[in-house]
């Protein structure tokens, strides 16, 4: 069975909802599974080391899920515009995958949330790119043939699936949100399998 590894950080619920409708769309791909893993959080102190496993939720990441991996989905909360501290750890710590060739030519695509609708998820999607683009990844993101794209009122964007959290910090999705998270998981998935032939 050929996976696509939905990767992500979510602090208050709502990319790790994403993460979900994502993997749900990667499943409804013939001969193509999702394989949800997390980052596990920075301090700038550190006292005691992450357990190997999160309390609940996905796995933490390992060196072996990107080997593995015929495809990416990175997600993170937004943070100013861009993507949260962990995830940027994260992909800082990627020199030797990066100097192999690891993800090269696999195909890859982003998701966030953001507490307002103009709270800089376009900024954090494109931020994220940047760096697969380093690494060789072929992105994808939601082509305006997805009717949610063009009248969400929530998230949704062509750079790829997010999520308006609201004052409150809601983590359920909308309908729409949902759907174009789903969309985003089927468009990685089938080039995902094309290209894995």
């Amino acid at each position: 069975m050929t996976e696509v590894l939905v990767l992500y950080y979510s602090r208050g619920g709502s990319v790790a909802r994403l993460a979900r409708q994502i993997a749900r769309g990667i499943g409804e791909v013939e001969g193509v599974s999702a394989r949800l893993r997390t980052v596990p959080p920075v301090a700038a102190v550190t006292q005691t080391a992450a357990p190997p496993v999160p309390e609940d939720g996905a796995p933490y990441v390992e060196a072996r899920d990107l080997e593995e991996c015929a495809g990416l989905v990175l997600g993170s909360p937004t943070r100013f515009g861009n993507m949260a501290a962990p995830v940027k750890h994260w992909l800082d710590g990627l020199g030797a995958q990066w100097a192999s060739g690891t993800l090269v030519g696999k195909p890859a695509a982003v998701f966030t949330s953001t507490a307002t609708q103009h709270g800089g998820q376009e900024s954090t999607l494109l931020s994220m790119m940047v760096p697969l683009l380093h690494h060789g990844c072929v992105l994808l993101g939601i082509p305006y043939t997805e009717p949610a794209l063009s009248h969400t009122r929530g998230g949704g964007t062509p750079y790829g699936a997010s999520h308006v959290a609201g004052a409150q910090d809601d983590p359920t999705l909308s309908d729409d949100e949902a759907a174009l998270a789903r969309a985003l998981g089927r468009r990685v998935a089938a080039l995902t399998a094309k290209v894995s032939r």
